[in-house]
C-alpha cells in the first residue's frame, strides 16, 4: 500500500500538457496556496492545478485558473472561455486569450 500512495503523490506533482500544448511555454504560479502550471501557446492557455484538494477546497479554483493565466501570460482571458475536458473538473482547464498586439 505505501508504494501506491508514493506513486499517487509523485504523479500529482507532475504536469504534462495536452498534446496540442506540446512545445508551449510553461509558467508556474502559486495563488492562495494552490500551485498551477500554465501552458501558453498563442491565444490559448491550458492551466493545470497541481496537488490534491478536498472537494470543499476546490470552489475557488476556476477563478484562480483565470487569474493564473492572466498573470503568467500577460494576456486577458476572454470571458466565459474556460472549459475542461471533464465538466466540473478543477484539475485542468483551457482558456482563450486576448493578447497585446494579437
Amino acid at each position: 500500500m505505501p508504494v501506491i500512495l508514493l506513486l499517487v503523490l509523485l504523479l500529482s506533482a507532475c504536469a504534462s500538457p495536452a498534446p496540442q500544448f506540446f512545445g508551449a511555454v510553461r509558467h508556474d504560479i502559486t495563488l492562495e496556496g494552490i500551485r498551477f502550471a500554465v501552458f501558453h501557446d498563442g491565444n490559448q492557455a491550458e492551466v493545470i492545478r497541481l496537488g490534491y484538494l478536498s472537494r470543499r477546497a476546490r470552489a475557488p479554483v476556476p477563478e484562480l485558473m483565470v487569474i493564473a493565466a492572466e498573470r503568467t501570460t500577460g494576456c486577458a482571458v476572454i470571458p466565459n472561455s474556460l472549459s475542461s475536458r471533464i465538466p466540473g473538473d478543477t484539475g485542468e482547464a483551457r482558456l482563450s486569450l486576448r493578447c497585446p498586439g494579437g
